[in-house]
């Protein structure tokens, strides 16, 4: 049986024991999360849409590898760098339910 969640404006296909990254949530290390209603589940062979709900625990907080960004102007000495790290809560899918 999988599912699809959306998650900070993403759509993810999990199923239970998926280890995921997606968007950062404000919420500790340890608590789960309820992503409900599910866009789309499939179970035995049958789609169903709109309708569960799946469980998930946090397992950590980080930052993914980091972008350079770079704007040039030619002839003008006109060169800026920027970084950036976009941050990211790592969940364990514990059950996908009716």
């Amino acid at each position: 049986m999988y599912a699809v969640i959306e998650a900070g404006g993403k759509q993810y296909r999990v199923e239970a024991g998926t280890r995921l990254r997606i968007e950062k949530v404000e919420a500790e290390v340890g608590s789960v999360l309820e992503f409900k209603p599910v866009l789309l589940k499939k179970e035995n062979g049958e789609l169903e849409f709109g309708s569960g709900r799946v469980v998930a625990e946090v397992i950590s907080h980080g930052r993914g590898k980091k972008i350079t960004v770079f704007k040039y102007r030619p002839k003008k000495n006109y060169k800026r760098w920027k970084g950036h790290r976009q941050p990211y809560t790592e969940i364990l899918i514990k059950e996908v339910s009716p």
